[in-house]
């Protein structure tokens, strides 16, 4: 009977039911971490000057994010509260580490462009927040979907913005010419102010479409 029990508990531990999926839905829509939250607004106004810059940062930020929530909720009952932002930050910096030795020996134009800001995912508030709001109360399952979702939803908003700056701003997209010769590129739209303004409007987009997220206060 015991064996039985725990053989349940691991089948229910990594099930895929309703609360797990809304863990990975929840932050494209009802939670986004830039325009709900309103978090990781900095890189989002740094790497979103290229298409591909974002797409890479995006890999980076899902990988961080999925895996340190997955070490951290591991790891939580053998933490000691008053050491637990630093082992926090040291599973950041391990899973950093890891994601610019492969970019430096995959793509390593790519890695000189960014190397700076993917050195700024392990003060990123969006990874810190879950591990210390999910992650530590958590299992490892759940912990891992939570920073998937979270990542992504992260994700597709530097995608988007990136896409609206390189396509206006340059004319292309992946650096391949979309508006053709007959288009002039807005210089305006390559400088850091208009990735505000995108954000902005974004914001006003997603809420305007999903009225639950309107402060009727």
């Amino acid at each position: 009977m015991s064996e039985i029990k725990e053989i349940t508990q691991k089948e229910a531990a990594f099930s895929f039911g309703k609360k797990e999926r809304k863990l990975l839905t929840d932050p494209l829509n009802d939670n986004n971490p830039i325009t709900v939250q309103v978090l990781g607004i900095c890189s989002a106004l740094a790497v979103t000057t290229l298409l591909d810059k974002a797409l890479v940062m995006s890999i980076a930020v899902v990988f961080v994010c999925a895996f340190s929530n997955l070490i951290i909720s591991v790891l939580r009952n053998s933490i000691p509260k008053s050491v637990r932002m630093i082992v926090q930050l040291v599973a950041i910096a391990f899973l950093v580490t890891v994601v610019e030795l492969i970019l430096k020996a995959i793509n390593y134009p790519i890695y000189v462009e960014l190397s700076v800001f993917i050195g700024l995912i392990i003060t990123n508030c969006i990874i810190m927040g879950r591990l210390e709001a999910f992650a530590m109360a958590n299992g490892p399952w759940k912990s891992f979907l939570d920073g998937v979702g979270n990542g992504i939803g992260y994700g597709i908003i530097l995608i988007i913005v990136a896409a609206i700056r390189e396509l206006f701003g340059k004319g292309t997209l992946l650096g391949y010419t979309i508006l053709g010769d007959w288009y002039t590129p807005n210089g305006l739209m390559v400088l850091f102010p208009s990735a505000m303004f995108v954000i902005g409007i974004l914001i006003w987009i997603h809420r305007s479409w999903n009225r639950n997220l309107i402060d009727v206060s």
